[in-house]
């Protein structure tokens, strides 16, 4: 037994597909630092499986895969694949170094994928399933098959498919919910079909990926799970194409705090979902919407007056989970200039952070510039200042070492910048825009010169009040391609933060072309590489 009073659950095995199908997210791209460090974070969390990526689809996925393989020790690491030979040759390789490796394969089920996507028969892409499972055996014993649309697949023609597949050798079977079309009673009886009707299912995991399109995507997970599911395909924050997967921290917490009612239970450390949330939005670039379910700013906000006095007399009148479990830091604790070195240090312990000696003289003379006009600084200013001076993982290559705007409603807006370039030399430039952000990007422009169009521009406060830290998220589309990871990439997103929003925006515009720049280096030192060879 539990502190609950409710007994341990049957364990349900947790499959993070963030770096795979979260990446899928459009403008989520990641570069192989990124997906390391978050690989690194979603073990620590306690994820049983990893999916690094698709091996096949890029040279920077494949090193992504082959990187968290030989980096990952505790969790499995699985490299997707199509039903393809050589997919899945390529898959090996990359998780050679892998401890856990599994292959993740398999094709559509439903006819429309059959006939419109396959272009075969059932039977011929039956055969190819099986044929691919055979294949994948040969270099792993771990081999998931993902029948894809299932939720719109003729159920006795799946029967016979996972039924076939397992007999080949698959040790995981995965139903997805690819176009998110299914409700919860209708998925959970899919499940419950599958354990009726597949005579081998006890053989294999029943694994689950569902899609958010109309919403349901954590509501038909828990369904599946009640039916038999074992498994659970999820990302964090819920990222992923069109509306999104399932997400990883609605399903963790709601299994958590309704044990009574599902008596399942994961590996997770839910301590670490809060910071892991905000790594992830912080390196792809997506924000976390406000009243995003566990680990929105609002989750565990009250701004009603009953609901205020509720919370203040006794916190579960109006809260179902203690925000501490999820990571949630208490913002009651503040820093000040005041607080020194070994205040800071403490602080970002308390918060499982550690740094280099390097790193953390940065972190705190950037907290001493930040205390000196804010006064104090609370847990979320903090995060704030580690994603700009820490959490970069490119080289950058010009630095903005200062940036000055006249604006009014009598004034031409204008802009003065001075930039340090990877020569080390200082060049200072000035123009004027539509507004004072424009101008400083004009500015910036005229130093840099690397053709680009702003198409997304977002701010938000990071904390309350007249002196808030202001997050800057923007997105910028390169005039040529740049060759990434095997792929033409146009988009580059970028953040800053500060307390000032204009000093804010300028940091978010180096940081997109300063990630720009570099991907357009890594490319030109590959095809140069690929050239001498």
């Amino acid at each position: 037994m539990d502190g609950s009073g409710v007994g341990t659950g049957q364990r349900v095995m947790v499959f993070d597909t963030t770096l795979r199908d979260g990446e899928q997210s459009p403008g989520a791209a990641l570069n192989v630092n990124e997906k390391v460090e978050i690989a690194h974070a979603l073990e620590e969390m306690g994820v049983d499986i990893l999916e690094a990526g698709f091996p096949i689809s890029s040279p920077g996925d494949f090193r992504a895969v082959e990187r968290i393989s030989e980096e990952m020790r505790n969790c499995v690491v699985c490299g997707l694949t199509r039903a393809h030979r050589k997919d899945i040759e390529v898959a090996a390789e990359a998780l050679r170094a892998a401890v856990h490796p599994r292959i993740h394969t398999g094709l559509g089920v439903s006819d429309v994928h059959v006939q419109y996507k396959l272009r075969t028969t059932r039977e011929d892409a039956l055969a190819m399933g099986v044929d691919a499972v055979r294949h994948a055996k040969r270099f792993v014993e771990d081999v998931q098959y993902y029948a894809e649309d299932a939720g719109r697949a003729e159920p006795a023609y799946l029967y016979r498919v996972l039924e076939a597949v397992i007999a080949a050798g698959a040790t995981v079977v995965n139903i997805p919910d690819t176009t998110g079309y299914s409700t919860p009673e209708e998925f959970g009886a899919l499940i419950a079909g599958i354990v009726d009707h597949v005579p081998n299912i006890d053989k294999a995991v029943i694994s689950v990926h569902c899609h958010n399109d109309l919403g349901m995507a954590t509501a038909n997970t828990l369904a599946a799970l009640v039916n038999g599911a074992r498994q659970i395909e999820v990302t964090m924050n819920g990222i992923g194409e069109r509306a999104g997967n399932c997400s990883l921290e609605e399903v963790v917490m709601a299994l958590r705090t309704r044990r009574d009612h599902y008596r399942l239970e994961t590996g997770v450390d839910a301590r670490r979902i809060y910071p892991i949330s905000r790594l992830v939005s912080q390196l792809t670039g997506i924000p976390v919407q406000p009243n995003k379910a566990v680990v929105g700013t609002n989750a565990f906000a009250h701004s009603s007056g009953i609901h205020q006095d509720g919370v203040l007399k006794e916190r579960t009148t109006y809260e179902i989970m203690n925000p501490r479990d999820v990571g949630v830091p208490d913002s009651e604790i503040v820093l000040s200039a005041r607080s020194g070195r070994a205040g800071l240090r403490h602080r970002l312990a308390e918060l499982g952070y550690t740094f280099q000696e390097d790193q953390f003289e940065k972190l705190y003379e950037r907290f001493l510039r930040v205390a000196d006009k804010k006064k104090t600084v609370d847990t979320r200013d903090l995060e704030a200042i580690i994603a700009d001076e820490v959490q970069v993982f490119f080289e950058e290559t010009y630095h903005l070492e200062q940036v000055q705007v006249a604006c009014g409603d009598r004034a031409i807006p204008t802009a003065t910048v001075s930039i340090r370039g990877p020569d080390g030399q200082v060049t200072c430039d000035a123009d004027h825009g539509a507004g004072p952000v424009d101008a400083v990007y004009r500015a910036i422009n005229r130093v840099i010169g690397e053709p680009n169009e702003l198409i997304e521009f977002s701010i938000q406060a990071v904390t309350e009040g007249i002196d808030a830290v202001g997050r800057v998220t923007i997105r910028i589309q390169a005039e040529d391609p740049v060759k990434e990871n095997g792929f033409e990439r146009r988009v580059f997103s970028g953040r800053g933060s500060d307390t000032d929003i204009v000093v804010a925006s300028a940091k978010a515009y180096m940081f997109a072309l300063n990630r720009l720049i570099a991907a357009r280096r890594e490319a030109d030192q590959q095809a140069s590489a690929g050239g001498a060879t």
